[in-house]
């Protein structure tokens, strides 16, 4: 990777999101130097965590219709047939589940798998459990997203996390939206679940890192077999 790559991968720009944060982290900061001096370069510290947690860097997004992308940045915690969250209102059979367990250092800007209309909104109140547990998906507060795609519809979940305490969501009932573009955030550390209908194959694995808008979950109408998945 040459220098100028190297920069424009570390200095991307920042969501408006988080301008807020880092001026509060950086105000914290300097009340603190007053007090001891040590304490302002750390919080300069935990300030510059803070700007790299609210990045929104440019992706390339692959153009295929057939393909379902990782709606965020982290890691695949979980590959599985699921039934969706009861208030999607999608089916009562399981789907494919895909999902996403974002970190603090993740990118935290979250994206459309597909390019669809969303159709419905729902969000639910509930624990803040740690994201990478299987039954956060049920006892955690979420919002989620109906999309209706060219292969019927998908479900996009956000899941708030042991430490996050917000989730944003900008897009509204009978938005478009394009594969890859934006849609929310969620602060901080947090996951996203996927819900595909039938004919979508698994193309990545348990324990793989994703890259949101990138990289490929899943694909519709493949004959090749689904990609073995391994338990973390």
């Amino acid at each position: 990777m040459s220098l100028v790559d190297t920069v424009k991968n570390t200095f991307v720009p920042i969501h408006h999101e988080g301008h807020k944060f880092i001026v509060a982290f950086f105000a914290v900061s300097v009340i603190l130097g007053f007090l001891w001096l040590p304490l302002f370069w750390l919080g300069l510290i935990l300030t510059a965590w803070c700007a790299y947690f609210f990045r929104d860097p440019e992706r390339q997004v692959p153009q295929d219709e057939d393909w379902a992308l990782s709606p965020a940045d982290g890691q695949v915690s979980l590959i599985t047939m699921a039934p969706p969250p009861p208030e999607l209102g999608l089916s009562e059979a399981p789907m494919l589940k895909v999902s996403i367990f974002m970190n603090v250092f993740n990118c935290h800007v979250n994206r459309a798998p597909m390019r669809g209309r969303v159709e419905h909104i729902a969000y639910r109140e509930g624990k803040f459990l740690s994201a990478d547990l299987d039954k956060a998906s049920d006892d955690n507060e979420r919002n989620g997203l109906i999309l209706d795609t060219v292969h019927g519809q998908i479900g996009v979940v956000q899941v708030a996390g042991l430490v996050a305490r917000r989730i944003v969501c900008w897009t509204t009932p009978n938005s478009p939206l394009d594969a890859g573009e934006r849609f929310g955030l969620i602060r901080f550390g947090s996951r996203l679940d996927v819900y595909l209908p039938d004919g979508f194959t698994p193309r990545v694995t348990v324990g793989q890192i994703a890259i949101a808008g990138e990289t490929v979950l899943a694909e519709f109408g493949s004959e090749k077999g689904p990609v073995l998945a391994r338990r973390l």
